[in-house]
């Protein structure tokens, strides 16, 4: 019984309506060899992808990007980024951000980093 219950699940979990495959539209790549590159693409459901990479003086390549998607109830989610040397870093008003230090904390900081000047060290 287990088994023809297990059975049917299974059955109504395929047949499910599917959401239907985003295809390709637009798809265009570059590639000089010599760390320089842009490549660019976007579906049918409104997903777009852009990158441009260059050659960075630490070995490194340089890229400089965005992509964006739609969201269920159609509100596009924008993120433009850069990746370098310094790592990932995306800038987007769908990323959440830390609240500011308060005044207090700078100045601890600054205190810290003076006495780390002054060759202070705490044990």
């Amino acid at each position: 019984m287990k088994l023809v219950i297990l059975a049917c699940l299974a059955v109504l979990a395929a047949a499910r309506p599917q959401e239907p495959v985003a295809e390709i539209v637009t798809d265009e790549r570059s590639d000089s060899g010599d760390g320089n590159f842009n490549f660019a693409f976007e579906t049918s459901d409104g997903t777009r992808v852009s990158a441009v990479g260059t050659p960075g003086a630490e070995g490194q390549v340089n890229i400089q990007g965005e992509y964006s998607y739609r969201l269920a109830d159609g509100t596009e989610v924008l993120v433009r980024y850069i990746a370098n040397e310094n790592g990932y870093q995306p800038e987007s008003e769908w990323l959440p951000t830390p609240h500011p230090l308060p005044a207090h904390a700078i100045e601890q900081i600054r205190i810290a980093e003076q006495q780390r000047a002054e060759g202070i060290t705490f044990e």
